[in-house]
């Protein structure tokens, strides 16, 4: 992954070596002679930090090295224009890069003094080679830069039907259309569906058939030390929300009850369940009842053990990952989903090695 500096600079690169190449010079030649005839030198070094020469852990060096390279672009601008590159396709596609990369990362204080920007963009470019990469976060802590790979497994005899690729900022529940395109091509259909929680607002539960049976761990439900959404009861045929102390609203999912501030006031049961002043409030997910159910399955044997049964998929997903790599092996996400379809036809070859002879079969 390259710095705001170095995407800036491995833009403008590109630009002026395009447009040594239709002056007729060589890449490295012409680029260090058109580098120089633009005033910024630095872009014909194989570092553009290491041209800039600078001392690092000096606080004025980033802003200095940033007012270079932002200069760098309106020149490099200019010099396109000079030669008459402008309409190249490459020569577009770099400036055009340098501008959003310069356009996201970079922000003007009170006086006008460029900075970078803090926090990250969103859908903010990380590449210059590739536009489609992005990044992402599995959790707070754990970064995700590129692609996130999605795989659907089939629990039964742990072959892969159908796999997903996404830039790394989409949400899991986004590849939906990828896995029911693959279905759909192989005149498949789900009866059953052990998913990870990030999954369930994909179009695969959200329009789910009546037929088909979910199985996924329910998000915890927590309020502190006062009553949790679970002490109230839920009546979903009648639309009825009932407290601990037995006073009864009416929901709507994906809505949020709001109990009168007067009956939460001279309730006996108020200090464990609120401190607010305007009442208790409880809000209803969309999809509640499947929610509902999930919780429930969750306190019985063989719901725990129906979620157990989903490590399967895991473990594909780690072959999956063992053999294909931590690390896009193409530009794109087009490629990237077809290098993830072979690695998936190499793991089904894999299973399909391990079974049984048919004679053992019989035997």
């Amino acid at each position: 992954m390259e710095d705001t500096i170095n995407l800036l600079g491995h833009a403008l690169r590109k630009v002026v070596g395009v447009l040594a190449r239709q002056q007729g010079w060589g890449l490295a030649e012409g680029t260090a002679v058109l580098a120089e005839r633009a005033g910024t030198p630095e872009l014909a070094a194989s570092s553009l930090k290491a041209a800039l020469d600078l001392d690092w852990d000096d606080p004025a060096a980033l802003p200095h090295a940033l007012r270079v390279v932002l200069a760098a672009v309106g020149r490099v601008e200019g010099l396109a224009a000079e030669l008459g590159g402008g309409t190249d396709p490459g020569v577009a596609r770099g400036l055009a890069a340098a501008r959003q990369v310069r356009d996201q990362d970079v922000a003007c204080d009170e006086q006008g003094v460029p900075q970078i920007r803090q926090g990250v963009a969103r859908d903010r470019r990380i590449s210059i080679e590739d536009a489609q990469m992005r990044h992402g976060r599995k959790t707070k802590s754990v970064r995700i830069d590129g692609y996130k790979r999605h795989v659907l497994a089939d629990l039964d005899t742990e072959l892969v039907p159908s796999v997903g690729v996404t830039a790394a900022n989409v949400a899991e529940a986004e590849v939906a259309d990828q896995i029911k395109a693959d279905l759909a091509a192989q005149q498949r259909t789900l009866a059953e569906l052990d998913i990870d929680r990030a999954y369930l607002s994909s179009s695969l539960v959200r329009d789910r058939p009546d037929d088909l049976v979910i199985f996924c761990k329910a998000f915890p439900v927590r309020n502190g030390p006062r009553f949790a959404k679970t002490a109230f009861t839920l009546d979903f045929d009648q639309g009825l929300l009932t407290c601990p102390n037995q006073v009864t609203m009416a929901f709507v999912p994906g809505g949020k009850v709001q109990f009168p501030a007067e009956v939460c006031a001279a309730c006996p049961l108020r200090a464990q369940c609120t401190t607010s002043t305007r009442g208790r409030s409880v809000q209803i997910h969309p999809d509640e009842h499947l929610l509902a159910e999930f919780r429930t399955a969750q306190q019985t044997p063989h719901g725990r053990a129906k979620l157990r049964e989903r490590v399967k998929v895991e473990h594909t997903l780690a072959h999956v990952g063992r053999w294909q790599g931590r690390r896009a092996r193409y530009l794109g996400q087009r490629k990237n989903l077809f290098d993830l379809r072979r690695v998936a036809v190499v793991h089904n070859l894999h299973v399909i090695a391990r079974q049984p002879s048919p004679a053992k079969q019989a035997a």
